[in-house]
């Protein structure tokens, strides 16, 4: 009887033992087959593939969010309306992720690079192409709120982008008749703009309406041969993507190189100016004192129309 006991134990932690190690192995293949390569590359690359349904026909977008930081219902449902308005893509999905916070005064894009490798949980997979937007609860590192520079977000990658929804909400709060989704739609559109590759910025203008880069004193910046330097923005009074709307205006500086492609080098492709953008929607607001959200215009969706988009 000993022995029967002994041979069952040894059977039992045998069949343990090798259920444990078929879960560890079937773990590890799942982590190693995930490429991220696809979702590491510069902003704007992706441009055609988000907005035909050529190579995905799906976009997941993982909305990370720290607790007590989510964005409003009102801003997220507007957000989708305006990708299915200007892409192909009919099958859009939200998925929510709760995080902790970093307990970080600021953020360096450095920082929020980091984050987004410790917490995405998408990525390209067959036909379904992945956007990860992490809401922050700190500033971006450099906001001066006394000068009313702040940066409400920036994308730094081809389906990377931050929102920093602390600044976000302390800017809405500073209008009567302007809401949390106020901003938050205005940011996320803005940004999402540069992932359509506008402008210039993988999504070739069809006509030349690119905005150019302007030092401190507000004369153009030329490059070696003597010519304008563009600073992917829109050059249309009221578009969306108005050149204003970036951080010092299109100043070259905190706003860092748009057309940056080295994978290596953490840069961002726009940081969005709070202030400019709070004149942008006191100037667009009705006579019954609801805003209206910025929109793109006739050039900027010319352009995406051209390159796959509606």
């Amino acid at each position: 009887m000993k022995n029967i006991h002994i041979f069952l134990l040894v059977l039992l932690f045998g069949l343990f033992t090798g259920c444990s190690k078929d879960e560890d192995d079937q773990v590890a293949s799942e982590n190693q087959a995930v490429d991220k390569t696809a979702n590491l590359k510069g902003t704007g690359d992706s441009a055609n593939d988000i907005l035909s349904n050529d190579k995905f026909t799906k976009l997941l977008i993982e909305i990370a969010y720290v607790d007590g930081f989510k964005p409003t219902d009102e801003a997220m449902e507007g957000f989708v309306n305006y990708l299915k308005e200007r892409t192909f893509k009919e099958d859009i999905e939200l998925k929510y992720t709760q995080l902790e916070s970093p307990d970080e005064e600021s953020l360096t894009l450095e920082e929020i690079a980091d984050l987004e490798s410790e917490n995405r949980t998408v990525y390209n997979d067959d036909e379904t192409l992945a956007v990860y937007i992490y809401f922050a609860d700190a500033p971006a590192d450099g906001d001066d709120e006394e000068e009313g520079l702040v940066t409400l977000g920036a994308v730094f990658r081809n389906t990377s982008m931050i929102i920093h929804e602390a600044t976000v909400r302390k800017l809405a709060a500073q209008r009567l008749f302007v809401t949390d989704a106020d901003v938050e739609s205005s940011t996320l559109n803005h940004e999402f703009g540069h992932l359509f590759g506008l402008v210039n910025l993988g999504t070739t203008p069809v006509n030349d309406h690119e905005d150019i880069q302007v030092d401190v004193d507000g004369k153009p910046v030329l490059d070696s041969a003597g010519n304008t330097i563009g600073n992917s923005h829109c050059d249309v009074e009221g578009c969306l993507m108005l050149a204003e709307l970036q951080f010092d205006g299109g100043f070259t500086g905190k706003s860092a190189s748009l057309t940056a492609k080295d994978n290596n080098t953490i840069t961002s492709a726009c940081s969005l100016s709070g202030k400019s953008v709070l004149k942008l929607l006191d100037s667009k607001t009705a006579k019954n004192g609801i805003p209206e959200p910025p929109s793109l215009d006739s050039e900027c969706l010319l352009d995406l129309k051209n390159n796959g988009g509606r």
